[in-house]
């Protein structure tokens, strides 16, 4: 009989990692957007301009949610091998993704309220100064948005195996936070810049609060799905994708053995952990239903308890 040591059965439990480029670029994208939260600070002082005041105000918003989405990262990376963490420390990266999901919704709800303001109450716009600041506030949020495009596979630390530390940014939802301000960003300056054109050169004044109001309606909405998602993931709740009825499959199939209680719960972007209970009237070796999940391509972190039950549904 062949014996192994204690430290052959022993694995780090990092089954996510975001990659040191998207840390960089998102650190970079926090740098400009608070560089662009200053121009329209200062512009807005200087050009006694409310709208400019105001969108640099909620340009802050932003960075501070960008910024928070960096610190995530950097975390996660940070604590990957600290076994306080008992399936690592993606819901690092998750917890980022649902504060800024929760400050994007400050935005939103702030920019419902300035909009009704101003439709009760408009006020004088210098349009030209306005426009210009806007477009190239765009111009920097389109800046922002290339720089956390995803061109690659992101790879795993030195300390992760191969199988345990591949994973792709496709459907990262802090990245996808991050994204969301940005983009969320850009279209607000996109529905500025429409209504100052008309303001400027149709005398549609009350073109910009509408506008706001539209703009707020739509990152709300972004808002609740990115909210439902990361919520739903910190407080474990399943969400299925048939990797229920795979495991079931791939365990009973001798007639004989089932599954009794199942746990299923995600500890990465697409990868997940699993405890079962099993009932057997003649139950096969662990490692026989270790070998029957390897097809389940999804799990990275198995626990199984056999239990005999001379009742067996087989019989």
């Amino acid at each position: 009989m062949h014996t192994k040591n204690i430290a052959d059965y022993q694995h780090a439990h990092i089954y996510h990692y975001s990659g040191a480029e998207t840390e960089r670029q998102t650190m970079r994208v926090v740098l400009l957007t608070v560089g662009m939260m200053v121009v329209e600070i200062i512009a807005g002082w200087l050009f006694n301009s409310m709208a400019l005041l105001a969108d640099g105000w909620h340009m802050s918003t932003h960075a501070v949610a960008l910024g928070i989405s960096w610190l995530a990262f950097v975390m996660a990376r940070r604590y990957a091998l600290d076994r306080r963490f008992a399936f690592g420390t993606w819901k690092i990266e998750i917890l980022g993704g649902f504060i800024s999901a929760v400050l994007l919704a400050v935005v939103a709800l702030a920019m419902v309220v300035v909009s009704i303001e101003r439709l009760l109450n408009p006020m004088t716009i210098q349009f030209n100064q306005a426009i210009l600041v806007a477009v190239v506030g765009l111009l920097v949020n389109l800046m922002s948005i290339l720089m956390l495009t995803d061109h690659s596979h992101s790879h795993a630390p030195p300390d992760a195996s191969p199988s345990q530390g591949r994973s792709e940014n496709h459907g990262n939802l802090n990245l996808r936070a991050a994204y969301l301000h940005v983009i969320a960003d850009a279209f607000t300056s996109i529905l500025a810049i429409i209504a100052l054109l008309g303001g400027r050169f149709m005398n549609w004044t009350w073109l910009d609060p509408i506008m706001g109001l539209v703009g707020a309606v739509l990152i709300g909405n972004w808002t609740l799905s990115l909210l439902r998602e990361t919520g739903g993931i910190l407080v474990d709740r399943g969400r299925d994708d048939g990797l229920s009825a795979e495991i079931h499959a791939a365990i009973e199939t001798d007639g004989d053995t089932r599954i009794s209680d199942m746990h299923v719960w995600r500890v990465g972007e697409n990868k997940y952990a699993c405890i079962l209970a099993l009932v057997a009237e003649k139950p096969h070796s662990l490692q026989t239903y270790k070998n029957r999940l390897k097809e389940v391509h999804k799990l990275v972190h198995v626990s199984i308890e056999i239990n005999l039950c001379r009742d067996s549904p087989g019989n």
